[in-house]
């Protein structure tokens, strides 16, 4: 795999995943929490991708291999389930 391939995996999952966070964070509602989870989801396939394919990210790739689950169940809760609880506190 090419260096700049990697390169862009890498700062892209970073970025991504930045970006995410901050959505999240804003608190802006249910659609823009669960499109968060979708950015967060290629931020965690890209990091996937570079951390198996880096000769020293496996860390990074399992930690994403985990992430990517969260975040699908962040997807399906936010975007496909339509059923809206109330917040409990």
């Amino acid at each position: 795999m090419s260096e700049t391939v990697l390169n862009v995996m890498q700062y892209y999952g970073a970025a991504a995943a930045t970006l995410a966070a901050l959505l999240v964070s804003l608190n802006l509602g249910r659609r823009w929490t669960g499109w968060a989870f979708v950015i967060f989801t290629t931020s965690s396939i890209a990091l996937i991708g570079w951390g198996f394919l880096n000769d020293e990210g496996e860390g990074i790739a399992m930690q994403n291999v985990v992430l990517l689950v969260i975040n699908i169940v962040g997807v399906y809760r936010y975007l496909i389930a339509r059923s809206v609880r109330s917040d409990e506190s």
